[in-house]
């Protein structure tokens, strides 16, 4: 819903110390700014002295079978998946996308270029106006072909613990992993 807002920005940080570096980032921000979090207990991913600019992404692991896209509790179920997947041999870029507007286009694109335009996104979000719409419009005005699978939550949730309302959205890392196989799959098997 915040994406559609004119002007507005939205971010969703991973980790403490990328919450206190985004939140400095809004204090300067003109116009509507929305920071989502998350309410589970997430490892620390980045370090307290790096900065978040507004309108980037970071790709935390490189790949080049498949790009995962995440953000805040999903980033950290992409990181497992991305690891599952290795074992498997299947390579994974993950791109931690915390800044969901303004978006950083050039990341996506490059990402769906070194991947063969395979991306999955995942989300704890309503599958519309969310991270997947994001890379779809960021990957819109993109020259290579990308094939965007987005998993999202998709019925009303009710109560648990994070990992099982993870598990029941399918959002979680086993979730991913069959998403990127089934998509790795379709290439290789397109390919002939």
């Amino acid at each position: 819903m915040m994406r559609a807002v004119h002007g507005s920005t939205v971010l969703y940080p991973c980790d403490a110390n990328q919450t206190a570096k985004l939140v400095a980032e809004m204090a300067d921000r003109e116009g509507i700014v929305f920071l989502r979090s998350t309410r589970a207990a997430t490892p620390v991913v980045y370090a307290a002295d790096e900065e978040f600019p507004i309108g980037g992404a970071r790709v935390l692991r490189e790949g080049d079978d498949i790009a995962i896209v995440g953000a805040g509790i999903t980033l950290h179920e992409s990181l497992k998946a991305a690891e599952q997947l290795e074992s498997e041999g299947v390579s994974a870029r993950v791109i931690d996308l915390y800044s969901v507007k303004p978006v950083d286009g050039e990341t996506l694109r490059a990402a769906a270029e070194a991947t063969g335009g395979r991306v999955l996104t995942v989300e704890d979000h309503w599958s519309e106006g969310g991270i997947g719409d994001a890379v779809l419009e960021a990957l819109s005005d993109g020259e290579t072909p990308a094939r965007v699978v987005r998993l999202a939550v998709r019925e009303m949730p009710g109560s648990g613990k994070p990992a099982e309302l993870l598990a029941a959205a399918g959002i979680d890392a086993d979730h991913i992993v069959e998403a990127a196989r089934a998509l790795v799959g379709s290439a290789v098997a397109a390919r002939g």
